[in-house]
């Protein structure tokens, strides 16, 4: 990152920009930094002022306790003026939250975009989501950060032998670096159900998109979110994932953009 501005409370937040346009700020999900969203960032400085970060506890950023949602808002604020006081939000999964909690904070943002934000659409998606609170926050408490990580890896899906082959490769120290930060996206995520009335504060147009090979009860929640934000659309990438492909990605962001 080779830029850095400050947050209300004083975190350092570094990041990098690219191209000329419009200013649009990328937001990652968990267990990621700025460098996950930095190809898409590529692609759209094409037409853009293309800005990624590190969120804090993350990367080069800060981590300024204690946590709450709002900190991470005003790391957003931070950023919109650092890059001319007004820009576009586009978010991933967790990440998706955190612009919409943004939008409907009232910052100066021109138009929202989220990808497969993982909401429950079901009580019982949102029991599943509880537990895995109450497990996280004991296994952070004691300090058991791959555990931790375990647990969110859990979350995904992901099968046991390949949670035990990353458990044992040479990436499973960067995992265990950032694990304090899962708590923040499971915070960011509330209780885990679709914030419906929240996001009928939303003021700007909201692109919800959804990958068409994702879980169907990824479509139903970003389809749950486009319908409850008063300007929302809902868009099916074709063939896609939540790894969705910045190559396909970013000509429907540019699009909305």
């Amino acid at each position: 990152m080779d830029n850095n501005t400050i947050s209300r409370d004083g975190t350092s937040l570094a990041y990098q920009r690219a191209g000329e346009g419009p200013a649009v700020v990328l937001v990652s999900g968990a267990m990621s930094t700025g460098a996950t969203v930095a190809p898409l960032a590529g692609l759209l400085a094409k037409r853009f002022t293309a800005v990624c970060y590190d969120r804090r506890g993350r990367g080069q950023s800060g981590d300024t306790q204690p946590y709450e949602v709002a900190r991470e808002v005003e790391d957003l604020a931070a950023l919109i003026d650092a890059v001319g006081g007004e820009a576009s939000l586009y978010g991933i999964s967790s990440g998706g939250a955190l612009v919409l909690e943004a939008a409907a904070s009232g910052l100066p943002v021109r138009n929202v975009a989220v990808y497969e934000v993982p909401y429950a659409v079901y009580e019982g998606g949102a029991k599943e989501r509880a537990e895995y609170t109450r497990n996280l926050t004991e296994a952070l408490g004691a300090g058991r950060r791959g555990d931790a990580v375990e647990l969110f890896l859990r979350l995904t899906g992901l099968a046991e032998e390949m949670i035990q082959g990353a458990r044992n490769s040479p990436m499973w120290s960067g995992m265990e670096a950032i694990a304090p930060t899962l708590a923040y996206d499971d915070a960011v995520l509330g209780d885990g159900l679709v914030p419906r009335a929240r996001l009928a504060d939303i003021g700007v147009p909201v692109l919800s998109l959804a990958g068409g090979a994702s879980p169907a009860w990824m479509r139903e929640a970003a389809r749950a979110v486009a319908d409850s934000a008063p300007q929302g659309t809902y868009r099916v990438l074709e063939g896609q994932t939540h790894m969705v492909d910045p190559n396909v990605l970013a000509p429907a962001l540019a699009e909305f953009l």
